[in-house]
């Protein structure tokens, strides 16, 4: 954790021009070398935001610790990229929302009855704030019918295998098994009452993944020193008016819900992370260059990945 002090600092400097840092390319990421059974990989299942992407599907990202596999958010696109990173089909570990918006849950339905018909027995243990259990139930009420033939019909699946355990979440340690401690840190995106970035500690690494967030206190003081923080960002030298219907409004909704390429790199600069790590990438033309450059001028001259569906980290 850093001192209050330093976060005070950080967040006024968020709001007033910074040095331009270096502008070094990035680094290549390497998976960690360790053998043991606890050996931690993040990988980026995807990695885009609301606009449809070939390239970048909806967010998500899985936290592997030895043959355990932690999902982060559930976008559109889920379960073929889990397909696609060889990662089991047929259920995961646990997994932990940051927030209710769509593109961060569409993958939800996906997850729960293919992971099911591919052969999970258990109840999905599913971790995300208040109305996750509402969302869920909806969800399994509007496949009744899929339910009832994939159960009673010649598949033969198991009755109530597509069964969700729904955990609503408060601010703290939401899940701690076997050496790997997940703990919900509340971060501040437009008028969501609840959204959350997640910090995982195991035996071998620490990760933060943000979520969908504007410059956070409270981010900011668990993501000091980690090794790996995946964080959202957009670019802050495209940012525009739009013209269409209220994209008069577009530049304040960024402001109020997502943190710049700028902010990011202040922010880094101060939390130290061995490896940052960009996602849900809102580029408005960006490229790859310019991302990193914003992320140099706030200050950060450490190792920056621009994320990319698939990448190990």
């Amino acid at each position: 954790m850093i001192r209050l002090g330093v976060v005070a600092t950080l967040l006024a400097s968020l709001v007033s021009p910074a040095k331009p840092g270096g502008s070094t390319s990035p680094s290549i990421a390497t998976t960690p070398t360790t053998d043991s059974a606890d050996k931690t990989v993040v990988v980026m299942l995807g990695t885009g935001m609301p606009r449809p992407d070939p390239e970048a599907s909806g967010p998500a990202a899985a936290v592997l610790v030895g043959s355990r596999v932690f999902l982060f958010d559930a976008g559109p696109g889920i379960m073929r990229r889990m397909a696609a990173a060889k990662l089991p089909i047929n259920g995961v570990t646990a997994l932990f929302i940051t927030h209710l918006h769509s593109d961060h849950t569409l993958g939800l339905p996906d997850l729960i009855f293919t992971s099911w018909v591919m052969g999970r027995r258990q109840p999905l243990e599913a971790y995300g704030p208040h109305g996750l259990k509402a969302m869920t139930a909806d969800i399994i009420a509007a496949w009744s019918q899929d339910e009832d033939i994939r159960t009673n019909g010649l598949e033969h699946e198991a009755p109530n295998g597509y069964a969700v355990n729904v955990h609503e979440i408060a601010p703290g340690v939401v899940y701690d098994s076997g050496g790997v401690r997940v703990t919900a840190i509340p971060v501040l995106h437009g008028d969501w009452k609840e959204a959350y970035g997640y910090r995982i500690d195991t035996p071998t690494r620490s990760v933060v993944i943000s979520g969908d967030t504007r410059p956070s206190n409270a981010l900011i003081a668990a993501s000091h020193n980690v090794d790996v923080l995946v964080h959202e960002v957009y670019s802050a030298a495209r940012l525009a008016p739009e013209k269409r219907p209220g994209g008069g409004d577009w530049p304040l909704y960024m402001h109020q819900f997502h943190t710049s390429d700028v902010e990011l790199g202040r922010i880094a600069a101060v939390d130290k992370p061995k490896l940052l790590v960009l996602t849900h990438i809102i580029r408005m033309g960006a490229t790859d260059d310019d991302l990193v450059r914003g992320v140099r001028e706030g200050g950060f001259t450490g190792r920056v990945e621009v994320g990319r569906d698939l990448a190990r980290y």
